[in-house]
């Protein structure tokens, strides 16, 4: 098995004709062999692509591999246009795999973020080789994570991925003309290097003018609107009931794709399918053991998993018997692996959402305090002042941004020392608490303009008084009657973590999160024209009509 032969930039005819290249990998002797397949914009030959799908390693397990590049990036024809193609492509590419010489005619996909997604398309696309799909971070509904959240712009990741991705469309515009080339690319990379120092800050936000710049691809977020049926490209949340396979599904609980993950697996689930799902300590980036300021301990690194064995030893074992000659598993079958931060533990459940967590109410109160206990009814709301042109920067938390902003936990001292941040903590902890399930935020609050964002953020305070942040989220008011207080839902998304006797749970409530969200400038006027800004007068309410809180999950005992 050690006689690996491997065939580069192999052609695939797509129905339209474009033809897209494939690098095969096929384990020594005649086989016929399952197909691993993964379709990816990144490049078929680059370090993200081998270590999401080592195909050496798989190949000695005795899978034949396939790398493709997607339609319009590197070796393969076509034009780049994001997330398009992939159901009729992805079709078409497995129905080609599965023909290839070797090939046992089952094919079974694996792929992390946007080639978790090309996973999705195909399978909705229903090609009869496709037997099993492993989708690693990857969204649900893009209008819960990829492009917005909660009505916010997901700012902070689009900016970054579309210049990125800008490059090898450069090179393709300008493939014949390279002092015009030599200049793109250096305008281009100039704008990626000063997104952080002020180049996230151009607007309008909806508009970003950088992409016009470079003539790349408008935001998912414009074009969503303008066709809505267009969206439908991007969108697994509600067609989960078309896929009829089993999923191997792997996030992390500082993922920008954390909810979506976990929307995929309950959504299969309940569509009566064996769904798998593995939830880390980790970033969308980094499935190691630190993440952000916190060391999780080395059983939390992917290649250890508690004495499991390496996740991709995991996921090839779980190939092995959906497309391989392992045992076949069961249709209401599944496991589910848990990393429960505070205690740093892996563990084994039978269900998501856990149906033995109680939610709990913890409301807002008087002097930053967190209780238990309803509030008065005659408590006073709390004021500050938001403005656009001075937001609350982003510090950690669930995100993937330039390299400037570290996801994960981080201390939040200089986010909570400003003016435009309340807090609001309990007393020391008796005992351990345990919240896992998801969390949010009820707010009753008032603005004096017609639109303002309404931000909160769980965190965890240890014994010496430091702050970091557990999850969080954003809601978008587009219609605020001024000065008229409101109930809004803020949805900080799903964790797991014991908050340890002796730490206090504290929430923050604030108005911006930037640029991991673009700012609302607090008129009215839409994203895609909106330049000018106004500073917003706020207030939350905590009275015994009015009890803004935090809901959380937790697992008695």
């Amino acid at each position: 098995m050690t006689d690996i032969q491997i065939e580069c930039d192999v052609p695939a005819k797509m129905r339209d004709g474009t033809v897209l290249r494939a690098d095969v990998y096929r384990p020594g002797g005649s086989g016929p062999w399952p197909v691993l397949l993964s379709r990816l914009p990144y490049g078929k030959q680059t370090a993200l692509a081998i270590a999401v799908l080592d195909p050496l390693a798989a190949a000695r397990r005795g899978f034949m591999v396939v790398l493709q590049d997607t339609r319009g990036r590197f070796a393969s024809e076509g034009e780049w246009e994001p997330w398009t193609h992939e159901e009729n492509d992805g079709y078409d590419t497995v129905r080609w795999a599965a023909a290839l010489p070797g090939s046992n005619g089952s094919v079974g996909m694996i792929g992390a973020s946007y080639f978790g997604h090309t996973q999705w398309m195909a399978a909705l696309s229903k090609p009869p080789e496709l037997k099993a799909i492993a989708p690693m971070v990857a969204w649900s509904d893009p209008d819960d994570g990829l492009w917005t959240r909660g009505g916010a712009i997901e700012l902070g990741i689009t900016a970054p991925w579309t210049l990125m991705m800008g490059a090898d469309a450069l090179m393709r515009r300008h493939a014949t003309d390279p002092a015009t080339l030599v200049g793109s690319l250096g305008g281009l990379v100039q704008d990626l290097d000063g997104l952080s120092d002020g180049g996230y800050g151009e607007l309008p936000a909806g508009h970003f003018p950088t992409f016009a710049r470079h003539g790349l691809p408008e935001l998912g977020y414009e074009r969503s609107r303008r066709e809505p049926e267009w969206a439908r490209v991007c969108r697994v949340a509600g067609r989960h009931d078309e896929v009829d396979l089993p999923t191997f599904q792997v996030g992390g609980w500082y993922d920008i794709f954390t909810q979506g993950t976990l929307d995929n697996f309950t959504a299969m689930r309940r569509a009566g399918r064996s769904a798998t799902l593995v939830m880390g300590p980790w970033s969308h980036a980094n499935q190691q053991h630190v993440i952000g300021d916190v060391n999780f301990g080395f059983a939390a690194n992917f290649a250890f998993m508690g004495m499991r064995g390496p996740l991709h030893g995991l996921q090839l074992d779980w190939f092995q018997r959906t497309i391989g000659d392992g045992e076949p598993l069961e249709p209401d079958t599944g496991q589910v692996l848990l990393f429960v931060m505070g205690v740093n533990q892996w563990r084994e459940e039978t269900e998501w959402p856990l149906s033995r967590a109680v939610d709990t109410d913890f409301h807002l109160r008087p002097d930053g305090r967190l209780t238990p206990e309803p509030p008065s009814a005659d408590e006073q709301p709390e004021e500050f002042a938001y403005d656009p042109m001075d937001p609350v920067p982003t510090t950690g938390g669930a995100l993937l941004l330039t390299e400037d902003f570290r996801p994960g936990p981080l201390d939040q001292r200089d986010v909570e020392a400003r003016e435009d941040v309340l807090v609001f903590t309990t007393e020391p902890l008796a005992e351990d608490v345990e919240v896992t399930g998801r969390v949010r935020v009820v707010l009753f609050a008032a603005t004096d303009g017609p639109s303002t964002d309404w931000v909160a953020r769980l965190c965890d305070v240890d014994e010496h008084g430091v702050s970091r942040n557990v999850t969080d989220g954003i809601v978008r008011v587009r219609e605020a009657t001024p000065g008229e207080p409101a109930e809004h839902v803020v949805d900080l998304w799903s964790t797991s973590i014991v908050f340890r006797a002796g730490h206090r749970i504290r929430v923050q409530v604030t108005s911006s999160n930037f640029p991991r969200w673009d700012r609302n400038l607090n008129t009215g006027e839409p994203e895609r024209s909106a330049t000018a800004a106004r500073v917003a007068r706020q207030r939350i309410f905590h009275d015994a009509g009015r009890p803004s809180r935090i809901v959380l999950p937790v697992v008695p005992g």
